[in-house]
């Protein structure tokens, strides 16, 4: 059996943060920081986007974070894309590297850099309800509980090591608004739940043996 990965983060730990879109839980990770200090183990170092508009983007300048933008578009393939992603996040010497609602898959390049310190959101409990409508897949499996996933991101689709997961009630009224209300609760709980993670992560360390992830001296 191979020997755990041990991941002793800097204190404060370095987070670099990926955003496609508003930035929720980026701005839940700004506010922490802000809020807690040095106690908080972990300040975000710099804010990257796969596109322009990406209004995460403006809570990070606001923040006097600097950002980074890397488009597929700009690359004759996906494969540079991901190495350019790679080399811009790279750039910041992160400890931890946290998907905040980053809508892109990452490719082989990215996951050599920082397998086991890349950090991603699911508004489901894995490994039940994968991909990008684990909310609509819920609703029409007829769960009575859903809930969010903070794992770590493997070369899978959402198949990565768990970290922590919590449960949301699935309400009876929620099949009627295509799952709007319960897809708002998970993410408010979403945004608790990994600013709890990432700080566990930054302040005590962690190891990751086969799917097994445990934090501090768990």
């Amino acid at each position: 059996m191979a020997a755990p990965l041990i991941h002793r983060p800097a204190r404060p730990a370095r987070l670099v943060v990926l955003v496609s879109g508003s930035g929720t839980n980026l701005q839940a990770l700004l506010d922490a920081v802000a809020e807690r200090g040095e106690s908080y183990g972990a300040r975000v170092v710099a804010v990257g986007a796969d596109r322009t508009s990406a209004a995460g983007l403006e809570r990070a300048e606001r923040a006097g974070i600097p950002t980074f933008v890397c488009r597929v578009k700009d690359h004759a393939t996906r494969e540079e894309w991901d190495r350019a992603l790679a080399e811009a996040t790279a750039a910041y010497e992160p400890d931890l590297v946290v998907s905040a609602g980053f809508m892109k898959v990452v490719g082989k390049e990215f996951l050599a850099r920082f397998g086991g310190r890349f950090i991603n959101t699911h508004p489901a409990l894995l490994p039940s309800f994968p991909g990008a409508h684990g909310v609509r897949d819920a609703l029409a499996y007829g769960a009575k509980v859903t809930g969010c996933t903070v794992h770590f991101v493997d070369d899978g689709v959402d198949t990565g090591p768990v970290i922590a997961q919590r449960a949301v009630e699935v309400l009876e009224e929620d099949h009627t608004d295509e799952g709007a209300a319960l897809h708002e609760r998970i993410k408010e709980v979403e945004r608790g739940l990994l600013v709890d993670v990432v700080g566990r992560l930054a302040r005590d360390g962690y190891s990751i043996e086969g799917r097994k992830v445990r934090l501090g001296h768990e």
